[in-house]
Formats: structure tokens, C-alpha cells, sequence
């Protein structure tokens, strides 16, 4: 069940950024073409919201009780959570740098709903939606940031 849901949560991740993508094509477009605000881009921000929201759960439980989660996984002894790289990055960096991403997510959405004008409603959408993919990239462990996979000596498997 554990890897089904790690690869559940993986699977988001693309959803997202397609979703995110997405979205900020649309704010920008809407912000610069001075268009009116339509219920279509209300509805791509909307799912991008939804997901980020349930990989977000996913995240929680991976966070908590997977395979490095902190109520599952012993620090071995002579490291600590933020001397080791990988440790300090799957218990700390990445799920902060994520809730932060999905607070944006939220935040942009919530301009939705907002009795603004349309094209100022557009801009700080973009602009939430921005900071969230830039939060996102930096975050996620890549297969190219390989200094995230080196991990403590025994742990990974």
C-alpha cells in the first residue's frame, strides 16, 4: 500500500505542474489581454487547487508514517535530521517547501472569488501561481539532484 500511494502521490506531481502551467498561462494571458474574468479559468484554478490538495494529504501520511516518515524512521545513531542531507531534506525541506507551494495554490485560487477587477484579479493570480511552481521545481526530489539520493549509509534500500 505505501508504494502504491508514493507513486499515487508522484503521479499528482505532473498533474500539478500541468495544471499549474495551466493556470498561469491563463492568468497571464488574462492579465495582459485585459480580458474578462471567465468561469473556464475559474475551473482550471479550481483543479489545480483540488489536486495540490489531495497530493497534499498523500504527502501527510507519507510525510508521518512512510518509508522516512518521522513517526516510522529512526535516525541512525551518530546523524541528525539536519546534518544529513537526505534526511533533512525528505523530513524538513521538501514538505515545508511543499506546504508553502500549496498555500499559493490556495491563495491564487482564492482570487477567484475575490471582488476584484478582472485584471487585477489576473495579476495576483499569476503572481501566487508563480511562486508556487517556482517553490514546487525547487522542491521536488528530481532524478538529476542526485545529492538527494546519496542518503545516510544503510538506509536506502
Amino acid at each position: 500500500m505505501e508504494t502504491g500511494l508514493l507513486h499515487l502521490h508522484n503521479l499528482l506531481r505532473w498533474i500539478i505542474v500541468i495544471l499549474l502551467l495551466l493556470s498561469i498561462i491563463k492568468a497571464y494571458t488574462g492579465w495582459k489581454g485585459n480580458k474578462s474574468f471567465s468561469a473556464g479559468d475559474a475551473k482550471i484554478w479550481l483543479f489545480t487547487m483540488i489536486a495540490s490538495h489531495i497530493t497534499l494529504l498523500l504527502g501527510l501520511y507519507q510525510w508521518l508514517m512512510g518509508r522516512y516518515g518521522l513517526l516510522t524512521f529512526e535516525i541512525p545513531a551518530g546523524s541528525s535530521r539536519m546534518k544529513d542531507p537526505f534526511i533533512r531534506f525528505f523530513q524538513v525541506e521538501h514538505p515545508v517547501s511543499m506546504l508553502l507551494a500549496i498555500l499559493f495554490i490556495t491563495l491564487g485560487r482564492g482570487m477567484a472569488k475575490k471582488d476584484l477587477s478582472d485584471s487585477l484579479k489576473y495579476r495576483q493570480a499569476f503572481v501566487y501561481f508563480f511562486v508556487a511552481l517556482l517553490l514546487l521545481l525547487a522542491a521536488v526530489p528530481w532524478p538529476f539532484r542526485s545529492n538527494y539520493y546519496k542518503g545516510i549509509a544503510g538506509v536506502r534500500s
